[in-house]
């Protein structure tokens, strides 16, 4: 079976290269990778200490940053190395500041796997959430190198636990050792005789707690606020804004919209600019405006969405009329502000949870997101009750990254 998977993955390097001619993103998925060994030779020496960390995408990134900058503490005199396997990922955090170095990972050939190994020569390896890539994950077992899942959540529709499976459940012997978010995963794995688990919780939930630690203030979000009540919309797609747009136009001048698009493209933005018929403003022309003036604020850059959910009255998060589904709602709910979304959420426990708990508002039509944002609006009893529970929520999950130091240090 590793013989027919290794084939394979040679098979579609050809075949992404192709594709690459033709789609931006996968240019960026292979051009990204064609320097990563003489990153990682320029950067580490020899004789450097270094710990590995890979995460699929940004929200694993996200997800592990808190054992990151732990793991950073504990080990000072250690490099560390980030990879990325998704441009999504790589491109927003390529400069970010907790990595010693930071680069694609090549794909999981045996020969790219041996070098990347030689040259990286890991103490501890964590992989995020998830990614089984089994030539890296047979290379660090014969190198001996401690590894680790971080996060984990596994499910029962899940290769590893179908009779066909043995080449996955293979991959996952290599671990050292399971952190899970729940019950169910460390069951599972314990169903196929894997008791080298430990159920330490969600890493999301600290890094969501820690941004009330930092400065969130933006004069600018502050004059374009008012004092107003203000529903931040977060991480929307169109099928979104389709029905957000609706009820902007129809609403009352005493509330403010900030919209933060999934999407950030020239012409989707305006386009949604074009659709809103309130006083509208985006983020690259906000110099020398008083943004008081405007109704409707748009969001046309990445990286301040979380600070803005501190100014939020109500947020709406993206994503829930998609597939797989909604987005983080965890950054909201940690400012203790209540939650809409759509009816995708499903596959993510805490948007789960916060629906089950009242904290959040799952809506499938137009009808019903209209009623939620009235009764958030027109009952601050409501509003305030919501939040309430979702920042308990919040608190009350925290700790994994605690967990998994204290095994890792013990």
């Amino acid at each position: 079976m590793l013989f027919l998977y290794n084939i394979i993955t040679l098979l579609a390097n050809q075949l992404l290269k192709l594709v690459a001619l033709f789609s931006p993103k996968m240019k960026l998925f292979m051009d990204g990778r064609k320097s990563v060994f003489q990153t990682l030779a320029d950067k580490i020496k020899p004789s450097d200490k270094t710990i590995w960390f890979h995460a699929a995408s940004l929200g694993e990134y996200e997800q592990g940053l808190p054992v990151i900058e732990a793991i950073k503490e504990q080990f000072p005199t250690h490099k560390i190395v980030v990879t990325f396997f998704s441009p999504s990922g790589y491109e927003v955090r390529k400069n970010n500041t907790v990595a010693d170095v930071t680069v694609y990972l090549p794909l999981d050939t045996i020969s790219n796997a041996k070098q990347f190994i030689s040259l990286v020569h890991p103490e501890m390896a964590f992989f995020i959430k998830y990614e089984y890539w089994p030539n890296y994950l047979n290379e660090l077992k014969k190198q001996q190198i401690k590894t680790y899942l971080i996060s984990g959540i596994l499910r029962e529709n899940q290769a590893f636990f179908k009779w066909y499976g043995g080449f996955y459940r293979n991959a996952l012997k290599t671990f050292d050792y399971f952190f899970v978010q729940n019950e169910s995963s460390k069951n599972l794995l314990q169903s196929i005789g894997f008791n080298n688990v430990k159920v330490s919780g969600d890493t999301r939930f600290d890094r969501v707690v820690s941004i009330l630690e930092r400065d969130n203030s933006l004069d600018f979000i502050e004059q374009f606020k008012d004092n107003k009540t203000t529903i931040v919309i977060g991480s929307s797609w169109p099928k979104d804004e389709s029905l957000l747009v609706n009820y902007i136009n129809q609403s009352s001048d005493d509330v403010k919209f900030i919209i933060a698009p999934h999407n950030i493209k020239q012409e989707q933005i305006q386009e949604l600019k074009n659709a809103v018929s309130k006083k509208t403003i985006l983020f690259s022309e906000k110099d020398n405006v008083d943004l008081s003036n405007s109704n409707v604020f748009i969001i046309d850059t990445i990286g301040i969405l979380t600070k803005i959910y501190s100014y939020a009255s109500i947020a709406y998060v993206g994503g829930g009329f998609g597939n797989p589904g909604v987005h983080n709602i965890l950054e909201p709910a940690t400012f203790g502000v209540p939650v809409v979304i759509g009816p995708n959420y499903s596959h993510f426990a805490e948007a789960t949870a916060l629906v089950n708990m009242d904290g959040c508002i799952s809506i499938q039509n137009q009808t019903q997101l209209n009623e939620a944002f009235d009764l958030l609006l027109q009952n601050e009893d409501e509003r305030l009750e919501k939040g309430h529970i979702c920042s308990t929520f919040v608190q009350m999950n925290k700790g994994a990254t605690q967990t998994i130091m204290h095994h890792i240090l013990g």
